[in-house]
C-alpha cells in the first residue's frame, strides 16, 4: 500500500489514497501500526483519502491510538494540498467531505507554488450539551475544573470535536505532559477533550500548546487554534482575527462576524512517499 507523509506545522500524518470509504476497524488497526514512531512510519494520525459523492474528495482521520477523530484542521490542509497537487489542479477552491460535514478550502499560491491553505472550519458549537461538557448555563465560558487539587478556569468549544481552552501565564513553559492527560479524560468531558494551554499576548496574538485527545502533545492543532480564538473572544481576551503561535509555527484564525464561521489559514508540507509492506 502506497502512502504519503505530510505535516501541518509539525502535526504529522500518513495519507493513504483509497477507492472507497474505509473500514473503521481496519483503519483503526492500521493507524496504531503505521503511526508508531519506533515500529512504523511515525505520525500523529492516519488519514484516508477517497472519492466523495457530496464533495470533491473525502477524508477520515484516525488518531495514533486508533480512535476516529471528528475534525482536524491541520490534516484538512494536508489533504487539500494533496488533492490539488496529486489528484486534480483544476480549481483552487473546492470542498472536502469530513466526518462533521462538507468544508470548503482554498489553495493560496505564490509564484506558481502552493504557499498556504485556507479552510472554512464551520460554526463553533457553544452549547455545553452539544460540545459535550458537563457545565451549567448557555455557554461554558470561564468555568472551573479541578484536577489533583489544582484549579483551572476553562472555556469549552466544539469545532466538530471538543476543546477546553485554559489560560496560563507562560504557555511555552507550562507542563502540558503533566496536566494534559489528566484534563483530557476528566469526568466533566463525556467524550474526553482536546486541551489547549494558552497565553493571550494582545487582542491579535496568542501562544498555544495542546494536548490532543487520543494522540498526546503535538506541535500544532488547527481546530484547537480555532477554539482558542473563539474562547478568547467570548471571554474578552482577544479579537476575532488572531495570529496563533504554536510550537510548529503560526496559524491565522478569523471568526467571521457575519457568517459566524471560523477560517483558518496555514501551511501544509510534503515529507516523503513510501510503501507499507506489513
Amino acid at each position: 500500500m502506497n502512502f504519503t507523509k505530510m505535516h501541518g506545522l509539525g502535526n504529522d500524518f500518513v495519507l493513504v489514497c483509497q477507492v472507497q470509504a474505509p473500514s473503521q476497524t481496519e483503519m483503526s488497526t492500521l493507524a496504531r501500526k503505521m503511526c508508531d514512531r519506533h515500529l512504523g512510519v511515525g505520525a500523529d494520525g492516519l488519514v484516508a483519502v477517497y472519492p466523495s459523492a457530496s464533495a470533491d474528495v473525502a477524508m477520515r482521520i484516525f488518531n495514533s491510538d486508533g480512535t476516529l477523530a471528528e475534525q482536524c484542521g491541520n490534516a484538512m490542509r494536508c489533504v487539500a494540498r494533496y488533492y490539488y497537487e496529486r489528484i486534480s489542479s483544476e480549481k483552487t477552491e473546492f470542498a472536502i467531505e469530513t466526518k462533521v460535514g462538507v468544508q470548503p478550502v482554498w489553495i493560496i499560491e505564490e509564484r506558481g507554488k502552493v504557499k498556504q491553505v485556507r479552510v472554512d472550519m464551520g460554526k463553533p458549537v457553544l452549547v455545553p450539551k452539544q460540545i459535550p461538557v458537563l457545565a451549567a448555563g448557555e455557554l461554558a465560558v470561564n468555568k472551573v475544573i479541578r484536577a489533583n487539587d489544582k484549579t483551572f478556569r476553562f472555556s469549552a468549544v466544539s469545532m466538530g470535536n471538543p476543546h477546553a481552552v485554559i489560560e496560563v501565564n507562560e504557555a511555552e513553559k507550562f507542563p502540558v505532559d503533566v496536566w494534559g492527560p489528566l484534563l483530557e479524560s476528566h469526568e466533566i468531558f463525556p467524550q474526553k477533550a482536546n486541551i489547549e494551554f494558552v497565553t493571550y499576548h494582545s487582542p491579535q496574538e496568542v501562544t498555544m500548546r495542546v494536548w490532543e485527545r487520543g494522540v498526546g502533545q503535538t506541535m500544532a492543532c488547527g481546530s484547537g487554534a480555532c477554539a482558542t480564538v473563539v474562547a478568547g473572544f467570548l471571554s474578552g481576551r482577544c479579537g476575532r482575527k488572531v495570529l496563533v503561535h504554536l510550537p510548529g509555527g503560526d496559524l491565522m484564525v478569523e471568526w467571521d462576524e457575519q457568517d459566524q464561521h471560523v477560517y483558518m489559514t496555514g501551511p501544509a508540507e510534503f515529507v516523503f512517499d513510501g510503501a507499507w509492506l506489513s
